[in-house]
């Protein structure tokens, strides 16, 4: 009687082959996409400092005619007392929003007027952020911010 509390005879014959089959694995075998990302870490670390800094050239002189430009770029400057030009002409704080929309009103869409921004390196954050407010607000959204190389290049 006690061999017949199982399911049956082959109940138990049945049984042990179910436990003899392999479970479907759930684990993932990680180390191949480990390898793969480490060579490509590798690579990354290799090739970004040759994308950031550039190899000297000195370049030889040519007597070809230089290339021609639409427009010259509005140069917009902030010297070291706060006081801000434009193309080299003093502009009063007052006038300077009246100024770019007539410089935004002249502009094209399909060619954007380039905007080279300078500014002093002892006058404020906020001053230079109210100039660029104004560039903004007047859609001159195309500035360049210019700067001088290091002088202690090491």
């Amino acid at each position: 009687m006690a061999m017949n509390t199982s399911s049956g005879s082959g109940g138990g014959g049945r049984g042990r082959r179910r436990g003899s089959r392999r479970a479907p694995m759930a684990d993932i075998n990680v180390t191949p996409f480990v390898d793969v990302m480490l060579v490509l870490l590798i690579i990354f670390m290799v090739t970004a400092p040759l994308l950031v800094t550039g190899v000297p050239v000195e370049l030889p002189e040519s007597r070809a005619n230089a290339l021609d430009q639409q427009d010259e770029p509005i140069e917009i400057a902030i010297d070291r007392d706060g006081v801000t030009f434009i193309d080299g002409t003093e502009v009063a704080p007052a006038d300077l929003p009246a100024r770019l929309d007539e410089i935004a009103a002249a502009e094209t869409a399909d060619k954007p007027r380039q905007i080279m921004l300078r500014g002093d390196t002892a006058i404020s954050y906020g001053q230079m952020m109210r100039v660029m407010g104004e560039l903004n607000r007047a859609g001159l959204n195309s500035v360049s911010l210019v700067t001088t190389g290091s002088s202690n290049d090491t």
